[in-house]
């Protein structure tokens, strides 16, 4: 179960590996060691009971996530149809309540899953991703670079009543490269407008997480935006480096 809070006061991060005697899974529920997420009703509720790495400060609480509608389908993310991509609820409301540490809100959310028959780096060299809220709905861009060096741009509308609506990718322009670990990151925006970083939430050696500052479909947004290395990624330092920042239970 990963976990990010993000705030200037009080900052955590949880993600603990763990082996398959952790694991459990049924129609409605999905357990990984001592947190859960299932179904009741048409609530996602989602309990949090972790440890944070590589400060092992306590991170528990719940989130509700109440979708607005939900979607037909995935789509796939590769020639081969071995990667998929399913935004469950583009148009959710999300209440979060944590015990620890001590901090409550509710406002717009998002929901989604990936699967695939084979890992990431295995199909991808890199991608970028974001979301935007818009002023009717919401919108998803994904840019992907295959391992074969193929570019697969996917540009996406949702109305928040379960409809989804494909439109032309806008134009890619680069964004800054990632302070301490020079993760290269991009993004699309209308033609002849610009975009900006506003904020580096995560700065990893394989994965950025920001807020960036453009215009889609006519508006002004911010989106919500992921930069991911796979090559990056598949290098035995960075392999070494996981353990302190995801620790491991394989029992």
């Amino acid at each position: 179960m990963n976990v990010a809070l993000y705030g200037t006061d009080r900052t955590r991060w949880a993600m603990t590996e763990r082996g398959r005697s952790g694991l459990s899974r049924s129609a409605d529920e999905l357990v990984i060691g001592p947190s859960s997420m299932a179904w009741e009703g048409d609530t996602l509720v989602v309990r949090i009971e972790e440890f944070g790495a590589p400060v092992p400060r306590r991170v528990r609480g719940t989130v509700r996530v109440h979708p607005k509608a939900m979607t037909s389908g995935p789509f796939q993310l590769d020639a081969a149809g071995r990667h998929h991509w399913w935004p469950l609820a583009p148009e959710s409301r999300v209440e979060v309540e944590m015990d620890t540490p001590r901090r409550s809100w509710s406002g717009n959310g998002y929901l989604d899953t990936n699967g695939g028959s084979e890992p990431l780096e295995a199909g991808f060299r890199y991608w970028d991703w974001s979301r935007t809220k818009l002023k009717q709905g919401s919108a998803v861009l994904y840019d992907a670079t295959l391992i074969d060096g193929t570019q697969r741009p996917l540009a996406l509308r949702f109305d928040g009543k379960g409809g989804t609506e494909r439109f032309e990718p806008p134009p890619r322009i680069p964004l800054p490269s990632t302070f301490w670990w020079r993760i290269r990151r991009g993004t699309q925006t209308d033609a002849d407008s610009t975009a900006r970083v506003e904020e580096t939430l995560e700065d990893t050696p394989f994965y950025a997480r920001s807020t960036v500052g453009a215009r889609l479909l006519g508006e002004p947004v911010t989106a919500f935006h992921e930069s991911l290395s796979l090559e990056r990624f598949d290098t035995r330092w960075v392999q070494l480096l996981l353990p302190f920042r995801m620790p491991r239970i394989t029992w």
